[in-house]
């Protein structure tokens, strides 16, 4: 980490004022505190709480059958909920030996890329909102608005999206969504190069960002660090990469790596990120060409609930309704986890199952809730100002502190 001047309270010239840095001021992106203690403006020490949500999802979700804890993983990070989404429905689909179409892998790639995308364009225009340019808040925002009218062609929802089912979609994506798709893809590479003209060579976010907060590559993997923030270390470490799931081991990508660990380290990681996101969901289009349109789940009627149509007019897609909802159908006695490269980090579920229609244990790897450990020694001799900057470019959601 950096070096910063050490200061004691033993000095009785030193007088130290305590401030309450939330866990309802704005500042902090979230209902989170810091309890610092402060040298004029300089934090001298500091100590992180969490706990303001008392959500409780891990022990709720134990008493929920598999396809009714979809709802709760989208209150994690809600700035990019379908990779939530997405990433327990592939856990249940590893406990229950689910192969998914093409098709549907394709699909997915899809929306959890855009969900990427505008995770990392609401960080990135709220870290140079922090440092004063709140002109490129504004451009990108209107950008993921244009992602959530996507999502809302898929699911019916915008930011809890509660997007796809065990096995796949609810239903296939119309041409309106992928009209919408084609329409960002088009004009949204245009706004994001104008954002970085605003932001990457300027002067004053410059000096404000870069050399801040700076993180080594040891620190960061001793304190199990992951996603941007990792990478802006120069830890060449991305699930998509190195744990291939959803056929990403197809596609032709890069996974960006800093140097510096700093907060323009971490800028600069998520801009190019959305860059190679929009790579990947061009790949994914023109491999969507080569399989049938008519797919969008799989052929798995022990788990997948079949369409309402169906249920009220044919007796055998009722019984298998009764079955999935009633939990008559065993599950494998066993216990499985799955990650994917969420907005902030390695995402992962963590299922203990005893054969019912519930978990008997689940645990949900928050990559904030470990990012965030870091926040308070790092910031030790900071200055005020600098400290907010850096909670900024750690990109730490509350929803993901208090599972």
């Amino acid at each position: 980490m950096q070096n910063h001047p050490v200061y004691t309270d033993n000095d009785p010239q030193t007088e130290l004022s305590t401030l309450n840095l939330g866990p309802t001021h704005p500042a902090t992106h979230g209902v989170f505190q810091n309890v610092l203690q402060l040298d004029g403006e300089r934090i001298v020490s500091g100590v992180s709480t969490i706990g303001y949500i008392h959500r409780a999802f891990e022990k709720i979700a134990e008493h929920r059958p598999f396809y009714q804890i979809t709802p709760l993983t989208d209150r994690l990070n809600y700035c990019s909920s379908p990779i939530n989404n997405m990433g327990w429905h592939m856990t249940v689909e590893k406990l229950l030996g689910i192969e998914t179409p093409k098709r549907v892998d394709y699909l997915r790639i899809i929306i959890m890329e855009l969900a990427r995308i505008a995770d990392h364009l609401i960080c990135n225009s709220v870290l140079a909102v922090d440092t004063g340019a709140a002109t490129g808040f504004f451009y990108v925002m209107e950008y993921r608005e244009a992602i959530y009218e996507i999502y809302e062609e898929v699911c019916g929802s915008r930011l809890t999206t509660n997007i796809g089912r065990i096995g796949g979609f609810e239903r296939n994506f119309n041409a309106i969504a992928f009209r919408k798709l084609r329409k960002f893809l088009k004009e949204y590479p245009v706004v994001l190069k104008e954002f970085e003209n605003l932001t990457k060579r300027n002067r004053i976010f410059i000096d404000r960002t870069k050399d801040v907060a700076a993180v080594t590559a040891e620190d960061a993997i001793s304190y199990s660090w992951s996603g941007p923030i990792l990478r802006a270390t120069g830890v060449d470490y991305d699930v998509r990469a190195m744990n291939p799931y959803c056929s990403y081991e197809e596609f032709d990508f890069e996974v960006p790596v800093g140097e510096n660990g700093d907060v323009y380290s971490r800028y600069l990681v998520r801009q190019e990120e959305m860059w190679q996101s929009l790579r990947l969901i061009e790949q994914a289009l023109v491999k969507l060409e080569k399989e049938p349109s008519d797919i969008f789940h799989a052929d798995v009627p022990d788990f997948y609930l079949p369409p309402k149509e169906d249920v009220y007019n044919n007796m055998e897609a009722l019984i298998y309704h009764f079955k999935i909802v009633m939990g008559e159908i065993p599950t494998p006695n066993t216990e499985v986890y799955h990650s994917v490269e969420g907005g902030n980090g390695e995402l992962g579920f963590y299922l203990v199952n005893d054969g019912g229609r519930s978990p008997y244990r689940l645990h949900f790897r928050r990559p904030s809730f470990i990012n965030y450990q870091m926040y308070a020694p790092m910031s030790r001799g900071m200055l005020l100002s600098d400290a907010i900057i850096n909670m900024s470019s750690l990109n730490v959601i509350a929803g993901e502190l208090d599972a």
